[in-house]
Order: structure tokens, then C-alpha cells, then sequence
């Protein structure tokens, strides 16, 4: 017998069906008339989206989201049609003209893009299925004769979810905060089929104070100095490690031709309310939180693969790490803010017009890995390094710096400096905020959301996804250097654990 959601799905799913058929013609007339217009419709691709259709930059966005009821594909297409493909670049092909690249509007088959495999609904392990689906879908790439995206609809009940949607975006399309802004814009609250996903604001500090006269004048001379001092020294270590500063070897470091091999792509979901409680408990972030654990998480396995490989088998409860490691994660910024939600929602609805593309910028993190007697200092140290990081135009200086070497030397040499550096880091991490309520997929309920990426020039991406009251971890991995993925991603999870206890026997509650 069907659940109550499916039932609902399918009689809410009628009107967007029956409003995308009454609309077919209309949109067969809109474009006959605009066949006529296409070619000056067409624009250049920037700069940025041009970088990643070099060899070493061929990059996929991968969004995997859980469903709480079966998917009906024809609902998805159906929704599609008047949400995703009223964006310019998922209804455009990236054509090569006399060394140009454009944009150039098509026609988009659905059938092309929306892809439903037949499953065997008895298979022993479907968890391990949809990861070797993924892990195989990162072999591959999008033919060019359509745009550069798919939608991969698997009817497979795992351990989080009735079944899973997973989307493929070249990266030329947009950055990945900008990429997942448009992917929540095509969805609703569940409780409310007209209102868009709520995403959760950072309140800015109250900038009133007691101090007056120069006093104010002195700190604000003091904070510019910092800024100033910070980009400087940031600046330096860009273009050091651009010409030769690598990190050291580490058991997370690739080896070169990194961006060529697949990806297994691994998730933990963690409780959103435990990582508030130490945010709370020590004054920080959910930013500080999130880089602290994973700082902690990495120290453990790697210092458990020296304790494996040291000849009188060192204790893994022990310090086993060289004197010091320099592991580095590259941060890429879009440094144009990404444009919002009800924005995209606005211009698929209204055909208005919304700045987008890839605007990067290049942030070096530094990670320490240490084994420490006080869980919390990994939260503490965490949120001094990213203090000092807000207090630097990093980001900003380095897309010049790459912009000027675009335009001086051509894409080549563009996309040789962005390639050093980022190989010369160790991994990529980021954190992103979800929406603080159910949301539905065209209709279906979402259990949980895990975007990841693959072609990128390092072994190991983490991505931090918050979702109504939960936290997916998603680790991207290069299984030839990172060969036990679940353990690494186990080892984070377990780390936030420990400091949320250490932060309730300290009474910091």
C-alpha cells in the first residue's frame, strides 16, 4: 500500500504536470520567435569557466539528495521544465569558435539529461551500490553536445532514504555556493508548496560601543593594519607556493595526475544540535566547530597510518607525527557575492537577470596536525586561524593576481598557476549552509543533501553540508592515496564526539 507522502506527491505533482503540458506550446511559440534572436543571445564564456575546460581542470559539481518516498521521474521532468531550464546556462551548449568559447542556446532533451536506471530492488547492499554508482559516474563526462548537466533518478531504498537523486554539473556552469543557491531554488518547503528554503543569516555584532573619540580611531587604525599586514604576508605565501613552497608529504597528499582519477564519495550525517552545543559551550562558530573536529579527524588517521607504519608498531593512542607536518587545504572563493535564493527563484520565474559565473578567488588554509591532550585546543586553534583569515583580502588579491595572468599570458599559463597551487596543497574543504526546514525536490521530501565534487588536482575534498537539524560530512577521495575513506570519515565524526564531551566535563555547557 502506498504511504501517505506518495499519495500526496502524486496529487500535488498533477498541477505542475498539467501546467508544464498547457505551457508546451506556448514555450514551442516563445522560442520559434526567439530562433531569430539566438545569435545575439549569445555571450562569451568568462574567463574562470573557461579554466575549467583545460585538461587538469575538467571539473564536476555531484549533489547526491535523499529522498523520504519514491521518485516519479515524470513529476522531475515536468518540474524541470519551467525551474532549471529557465536558466540560461542549463539550456545552453559551450561551443569553440576560433578559439572562443560562447554560450549558444539549444534546445534541451529531457531524455538526454534525466537518466533512470533499472535497479534490482533485492541487491544485498544498496549503500554500496549508490557509492559505486557515483564512485563509476566519476569516470565519465558529459558529452558537449548538450549542456553540461544530468539528473540521475535511483528508485533504491538505503540506510538514510527511500531513494536518491544525483546531480552532475560541470563546474564552467558555476561556482559550487552559486551551482547549490540555484538547486535549493527549484525546490519548496514542505509545508508550504509556494515558500522557498529558509537559509539561516549571520548576525552581524552589534558595532556600537562605549569607546569614542580617538580611541575608535585607534582601533579601527589597528584593525587596518592588520588587514593590510595579513594580505601581505598571504600574498607572499600564494605566490611562494605558486613557484615552489609544496607541503609535506602526507598519507592525504596525491600524487601528480590526481585530477584523472576517480572519486569514492563517502558521507556521515551528525547531529547539528552537537556541534551548536560546543559552539555555544566555547564562544566560536559553527565555522570554528566544523574546521576544529576536521582538524582532529585528520590528526587521528594520520597519526594512526605512522603508528601502523613505524618497525616496532608505535601505540596509536600515542604521538607518532613527525616534528611538523605542512598540510594546507585550498579554499576557492567566489569573491562576487553568489546571488541568493529567492534571487534564482525570481529569474527562472521571471526571466530577470542575475549576475552569475565563476568570480575565484584562492584562500590558503593551514591545518595543524598534532595530537593533543586538550580536545577543545582543536577548536581553539581552529578559530584563531580563521579569525586571522577574516582579517585579510586573500581572496580578493589572488583572483588578481590570476586575472592579470590570464590576460597577460593567455588561458594556459592561467591555468598552469592555478594547477601549482592547488597540487601543491594538500586537500580542499568547505562548509555550507543548508536550509533549517524540510524542503521537497519537485515535490519530494528530502531526507538529506551531500554535494561533492571530482576532477579536482588533490586526493582529498570534505565538504560540510547542514540540513534542518543535521550535518552531512562528505569526503571526496582518491582511493589510490586515501584507500579506507569510511575509517578517515569515522575518525571526524568520532572527534567531534570527544570534544563535545570534554567541553560538558569541563561544565562549559
Amino acid at each position: 500500500m502506498e504511504s501517505t507522502n506518495s499519495f500526496r506527491l502524486r496529487k500535488q505533482a498533477l498541477k505542475p504536470i498539467e501546467t508544464a503540458r498547457s505551457s508546451a506550446s506556448q514555450r514551442d511559440e516563445e522560442v520559434s520567435k526567439n530562433n531569430g534572436q539566438r545569435t545575439c543571445e549569445e555571450e562569451p564564456l568568462s574567463p574562470s569557466s573557461r579554466l575549467y575546460h583545460e585538461p587538469n581542470f575538467n571539473v564536476y559539481v555531484i549533489a547526491i539528495m535523499g529522498c523520504k518516498t519514491r521518485i516519479y521521474p515524470d513529476v522531475v521532468k515536468a518540474n524541470l521544465g519551467h525551474t532549471l531550464l529557465r536558466h540560461p546556462r542549463f539550456s545552453s551548449l559551450q561551443v569553440e569558435n576560433n578559439g572562443e568559447m560562447r554560450w549558444v542556446p539549444t534546445e534541451v532533451d529531457l531524455e538526454r539529461h534525466v537518466i533512470v536506471p533499472e535497479l534490482d530492488q533485492n541487491m544485498d547492499s544498496p549503500d554500496k551500490f549508490l557509492e559505486d554508482y557515483v564512485y563509476n559516474l566519476s569516470k565519465t563526462t558529459i558529452d558537449k553536445s548538450q549542456p553540461l548537466w544530468d539528473l540521475h533518478l535511483l528508485n533504491l531504498r538505503t540506510s538514510q532514504s527511500e531513494a536518491v537523486g544525483i546531480f552532475r554539473i560541470h563546474h564552467s556552469l558555476g561556482d559550487g555556493t552559486s551551482l547549490l543557491s540555484l538547486l535549493l531554488a527549484c525546490t519548496r518547503q514542505m509545508n508550504d508548496s509556494k515558500a522557498l528554503p529558509t537559509i539561516p543569516i549571520r548576525k552581524k555584532k552589534d558595532k556600537k560601543s562605549d569607546r569614542i573619540g580617538i580611541w575608535r580611531i585607534l582601533l579601527r587604525f589597528w584593525f587596518v593594519l592588520q588587514v593590510f599586514w595579513n594580505t601581505v604576508v598571504d600574498v607572499f605565501m600564494f605566490i611562494a607556493t605558486a613557484l615552489f613552497l609544496t607541503d609535506t608529504q602526507n598519507p592525504l597528499k596525491g600524487l601528480p595526475g590526481s585530477e584523472s582519477t576517480p572519486r569514492r564519495i563517502v558521507y556521515r550525517t551528525v547531529s547539528l544540535d552537537d556541534i551548536k552545543f560546543v559552539k555555544n559551550a566555547m564562544n566560536t562558530t559553527i565555522n570554528d566547530v566544523a574546521f576544529g573536529m576536521t582538524q582532529a579527524g585528520l590528526s587521528r588517521y594520520i597519526n594512526r597510518i605512522f603508528s601502523e607504519n613505524k618497525k616496532d608498531g608505535g601505540a596509536t593512542e600515542t604521538n607518532n607525527l613527525p616534528k611538523s607536518i605542512r598540510l594546507r587545504s585550498n579554499l576557492l572563493v567566489n569573491i562576487r557575492p553568489a546571488p541568493g535564493i529567492q534571487a534564482l527563484a525570481d529569474m527562472m520565474e521571471k526571466d530577470a537577470e542575475v549576475k552569475w559565473g565563476n568570480w575565484i578567488g584562492y584562500v590558503l588554509l593551514p591545518f595543524t596536525i598534532a595530537v593533543r591532550e586538550d580536545p577543545l585546543d582543536y577548536v581553539r586553534n581552529a578559530k584563531a586561524i580563521i579569525d586571522r583569515k577574516k582579517r585579510s583580502l586573500e581572496a580578493f588579491c589572488t583572483f588578481y593576481i590570476a586575472d592579470w595572468a590570464l590576460n597577460l599570458f593567455g588561458i594556459k599559463a592561467a591555468s598552469a598557476l592555478s594547477h601549482k597551487v592547488i597540487s601543491r596543497t594538500t586537500m580542499c574543504f568547505s562548509n555550507m549552509v543548508g536550509p533549517v526546514e524540510e524542503i521537497g525536490f519537485c515535490g519530494h521530501p528530502m531526507a538529506f543533501l551531500a554535494p561533492s565534487s571530482y576532477g579536482q588536482p588533490y586526493a582529498l575534498m570534505i565538504n560540510f553540508q547542514s540540513y534542518i537539524d543535521k550535518m552531512t560530512i562528505v569526503l571526496s577521495v582518491d582511493e589510490g592515496t586515501i584507500p579506507n575513506p569510511h575509517q578517515l570519515c569515522d575518525d571526524i565524526v568520532e572527534s567531534l564526539q570527544v570534544i563535545k564531551d570534554a567541553a560538558l566535563t569541563r561544565g562549559l555547557a
